[in-house]
């Protein structure tokens, strides 16, 4: 068995002028706008291709965020093109399952729905091949002086970087670099389930979620789910619950799982109980975790951070992904218009990515407790009153 050769110990480390760490929307985004002011990044994700997984359900792209970092990318038009057609249609009910509110999409809202997979694969496929890293866990990063940084891989390579951007989500290994926060517990747990092919196999279902997004709301418990481009439901089932609820439940075993799952909505309509009940495939549990709000740290030269990575938060104002989107657009403007002046471009980047954190992340926090109050779904029906 021969070994490959190790390069001499002081061989330079390749380096990367521009180097973001996670390849997400956010990450994507600011590598396109940078791309096309003529400026070329390169991605490091440690997903091993683009394909390697399911890229979760339907997002809705708020045309004062998502929508203008679309814009800046010049991909915005075809965006429209990708978007689902009625999945702006929004049902509110109640525990027992009556309806307390049913609007449908007449195509006039500016919140769009579109599939997670189909934005990124929107976003990829607008670089040029060979700009995302497949497969480069990152494991740590060190300054190296000068706004410099040396950037440390799981296989044991490295890379250094005059500007090192952290867009790699909640449990972002670039954030240690500038902030010793971490992402705490929100009290609430969701555990995900699938319906597919909903109005052949599951038309009861079906017809409970409507063609947008499902809120069956009661005290401390929720149902949220929307229907998804290819006629499938996805369904959060949501429980204000101890950090440990989902440990005692066996996922491995599907039907124990529903089991476990549907004890917390005993006295819940058989309707919406049948969103777990009939769920195809295995159930996933996720924890809901946040940053705290208003989360910031002081001008650090050369790394920043952008979307979870910079201000994790819960989805109850329906905000990450555009958050996300909009902080790698104006990264990216930012970059173009202080060609000569870096740390003036992040400065600028960066107190406007706070302000406007702060404000979602507040308003995601209060969301969660608005949905899953004793009068539940009472405080998101007043909502829907005062944005009408």
């Amino acid at each position: 068995m021969t070994s490959s050769p190790s390069l001499p110990s002081s061989a330079p480390l390749p380096h990367h002028p521009v180097a973001v760490v996670g390849a997400g929307l956010g990450g994507l985004v600011l590598a396109r706008v940078l791309r096309v002011h003529g400026v070329e990044a390169a991605l490091f994700d440690l997903e091993a291709s683009a394909g390697a997984r399911t890229q979760g359900g339907m997002l809705d792209i708020h045309d004062d965020s998502g929508q203008e970092a679309l814009r800046a990318a010049g991909l915005h038009e075809e965006f429209l093109r990708r978007v689902h057609p009625g999945g702006q249609a929004v049902r509110v009910l109640d525990r027992y399952g009556t309806v307390h509110l049913a609007e449908s999409d007449d195509g006039t809202g500016g919140r769009p729905e579109i599939d997670r997979g189909e934005l990124r694969a929107l976003l990829l496929g607008s670089l040029p091949e060979g700009t995302v890293r497949w497969g480069a866990k990152v494991t740590g990063a060190r300054p190296l002086g000068g706004g410099r940084h040396e950037v440390t891989l799981a296989d044991g390579t490295a890379f250094t970087t005059d500007l090192l951007i952290g867009a790699d989500g909640a449990w972002s290994r670039i954030r240690p670099l500038l902030s010793p926060a971490r992402p705490a517990y929100t009290g609430v747990s969701f555990v995900e389930a699938d319906l597919r092919e909903a109005d052949l196999r599951h038309p009861a279902s079906a017809a409970v979620v409507g063609g947008g997004m499902l809120f069956a709301l009661g005290a401390g418990r929720g149902f949220l789910a929307h229907r998804e481009s290819d006629g499938s439901l996805h369904v959060y089932t949501a429980v204000e619950a101890p950090e440990d609820w989902l440990d005692g439940i066996d996922f491995g075993d599907p039907e124990a799982a529903k089991a476990a799952v549907l004890k917390e909505f005993d006295d819940w309509d058989e309707r919406l109980r049948a969103l777990v009940a009939d769920a195809d495939g295995p159930l996933v549990p996720r924890r809901i975790h946040a940053l705290p709000v208003g989360h910031r740290w002081e001008r650090t030269p050369g790394v920043t951070l952008l979307g979870d990575a910079a201000h994790l938060m819960s989805p109850f104002a329906g905000e990450g992904a555009n958050l996300a989107l909009i902080d790698g657009a104006e990264l990216g403007l930012s970059l173009v218009a202080h060609p000569g002046d870096r740390e003036a471009a992040l400065a600028r980047y960066e107190d406007r990515m706070f302000r406007r954190a702060e404000v979602s992340a507040r308003e995601s926090a209060q969301g969660g407790d608005r949905l899953f109050r004793a009068d539940a779904p009472q405080g998101l029906l007043d909502l829907f009153a005062r944005h009408s």
